[in-house]
C-alpha cells in the first residue's frame, strides 16, 4: 500500500500537540508503548495512549478475560496495570527516547485517586496529556458511573483540571442515554478534549457450561461490530461541543480513520485491530495518506467535520 505515515498531508495539531499523523494507538490495546518496540518503529506512529494508570498496581479480572465476538472481541481484563509509580520509573525513561507523544490515561474509583496519579504524573517529563477513563464507578457515590452522570463528570475533570497543567482529554462512555449532556460537561468543566467512545457493556454465554463466557461476566464489546454506532456518537458530540474529539471505535483501515475525521473527529484511536495487527496504527496512517492523495485532498485536518449533512 502506497502511503507515507510521516507525509506532511497528515500532519495535524491536537490541544497544541503537534502530531505527524492523526492515528493514535488506543489505551488497554497497545500496552505501555515499550512493548511494541521490535514490532514497529514507535516514531512513525501519530501517537499512542499507554494502558490505564491507577494509584496502586491491580490485577485486574479473573480469566477468561477476552473473548472473539462476530465483527469484534469482548474483554474483561479489568484495568491490571502496574500503578502509576513504577510508570514512571520503569516505563516512561524508555518512552522519553522517542519523538512519539505519549498520553497517559488516567482512572479511578473516587476522585481523589484521578487526582493522585495525574499529580504523580505532573512531576516527570515525557507525558503530552492526560486522557480520563470515566467509565468507572465512583465508590463515594453508591457505585455511580462518572461516564453517565453530568453532574459527577463535571465535578471530576474540574478538580483534576486545577492540577493538570497539560492538555485534559476525557475519554466518554457510550453506554448513556444521550452523549451530548456528557460532552458538555466535560466541556464546561475544562477539559481540553474527549474521546469517544469506550467499549460497549456486553454478555457472551456458553450453552453447554450455561456461564459467561468471561471470568467476570460482562465485557466490554470493541472492533467493528460497534462502528456505525461509534461514528454516530462521534458526530453528536462534535456537533455539541468546540473542542476537539478523538473518535475511536472499530477503526480498521484509513477510509475508517476518514469517515471518523468526516463525523468531526481531529484525530482517531486504533485499538482491537492491533491484536490481529500490531502494526495497524502506522498502516492505517500509510492508507489514509493514500486516500488523500487519490482524493486530491490537500490536508487530513480539512476532513474533519466535512461531512455533507443533510445534503441531496
Amino acid at each position: 500500500m502506497a502511503g507515507d505515515p510521516a507525509s506532511s498531508r497528515l500532519a495535524v495539531s491536537l490541544c497544541g500537540i503537534p502530531l505527524k499523523n492523526p492515528v493514535l494507538a488506543a489505551s488497554g490495546t497497545f500496552a505501555y508503548g515499550v512493548e511494541f518496540e521490535s514490532i514497529l518503529n514507535l516514531d512513525q506512529m501519530g501517537g499512542f495512549v499507554v494502558k490505564g494508570l491507577s494509584r496502586e498496581p491491580m490485577d485486574g479480572n479473573k480469566p477468561p478475560r477476552v473473548w472473539e465476538a462476530e465483527g469484534g472481541m469482548m474483554n474483561s481484563i479489568g484495568l491490571q496495570n502496574i500503578g502509576v509509580r513504577a510508570f514512571v520509573a520503569e516505563k516512561l525513561p524508555a518512552l522519553r527516547r522517542h519523538s512519539t507523544p505519549v498520553f497517559a490515561n488516567v482512572f479511578g474509583h473516587a476522585i481523589e485517586d484521578y487526582c493522585e496519579v495525574v499529580r504523580v504524573l505532573e512531576d516527570h517529563q515525557g507525558v503530552a496529556a492526560y486522557e480520563l477513563n470515566v467509565s468507572c464507578p465512583n465508590t463515594k457515590h453508591g457505585g455511580i458511573f462518572f461516564s453517565s452522570d453530568p453532574g459527577l463528570l463535571g465535578q471530576l475533570v474540574s478538580e483534576v483540571r486545577q492540577i493538570a497543567r497539560r492538555p485534559l482529554i476525557v475519554k466518554l462512555s457510550p453506554n448513556v442515554t444521550s452523549i451530548e449532556p456528557l460532552a458538555q460537561a466535560a466541556e464546561a468543566a475544562g477539559a481540553d478534549a474527549l474521546s469517544l467512545t469506550n467499549t460497549f457493556v456486553s454478555l457472551a454465554i456458553d450453552v453447554r457450561t450455561r456461564k459467561p463466557r468471561l471470568g467476570a461476566g460482562f465485557g466490554g464489546l470493541s472492533g467493528p461490530a460497534i462502528k456505525p454506532i461509534a461514528l454516530r456518537m462521534v458526530f453528536q458530540a462534535a456537533r455539541a461541543v468546540k473542542i476537539p474529539v478523538i473518535g475511536l471505535g472499530g477503526i480498521a483501515s484509513g477510509e475508517d480513520a476518514a469517515e471518523f475525521m468526516l463525523a468531526g473527529a481531529t484525530a482517531v484511536q486504533v485499538g482491537t485491530a492491533t491484536f490481529w495487527d500490531p502494526r495497524a496504527p502506522i498502516r492505517i496512517a500509510r492508507e489514509l495518506d493514500h486516500f488523500l492523495k487519490q482524493e486530491n485532498i490537500a490536508s487530513a485536518a480539512s476532513l474533519t467535520g466535512a461531512l455533507e449533512w443533510g445534503k441531496p
